[in-house]
């Protein structure tokens, strides 16, 4: 199964100068707790946004640069479709960024867990527009405003519809 990890603001907003443009805990956490102990598959420009490889998952790369580096227990592919065919079967593999590869990916994924962050922002980034004939909403976990998150938000899943 194959499926997309993201979070947006109200304008599909990603991010801005290759960065999170927010600080959301519970987030992280869900992110961390969604992806691990599975394949992450990823942009350059994604990979490149971390301080290190993320512990206990197996990191994809998608770059055009057919030399680009990256440290050991981590690889290198040219292509979306490249990077699933490396991933095992019957296991569900992460897709987590960033703007382009969700747009290359959106049509072939079976999930997408969102979090929709009730704000606006200066954005670079966006995540493609969720087409509601094709996607139904299955489930949606409100988070309010309180001393470790500035804005509000929406845990979302959405389903590929039959």
């Amino acid at each position: 199964m194959i499926t997309i990890i993201a979070a947006v603001g109200k304008n599909n907003e990603l991010g801005k100068d290759n960065k999170i443009i927010w600080h959301l805990p519970d987030d992280f956490k869900r992110f961390k707790a969604l992806t691990t102990g599975h394949y992450i598959i990823m942009g350059r420009k994604t990979f490149e946004s971390f301080p290190k490889p993320l512990p206990n998952r197996t990191h994809i790369v998608i770059s055009r640069n057919h030399n680009y580096q990256v440290p050991d227990g981590c690889f290198v592919v040219n292509s979306i479709e490249k990077a699933i065919e490396m991933c095992p079967k019957n296991e569900t593999l992460f897709i987590i960024g960033g703007g382009e590869i969700y747009k290359q990916s959106i049509e072939i994924t079976d999930t997408i867990e969102l979090t929709r962050i009730h704000n606006t922002f200066d954005a670079d980034a966006y995540f493609p527009e969720i087409d509601l004939n094709k996607w139904k909403l299955v489930a949606s976990e409100f988070h309010p405003i309180d001393e470790k998150h500035q804005h509000s938000f929406d845990f979302e899943t959405y389903k590929r519809s039959k």
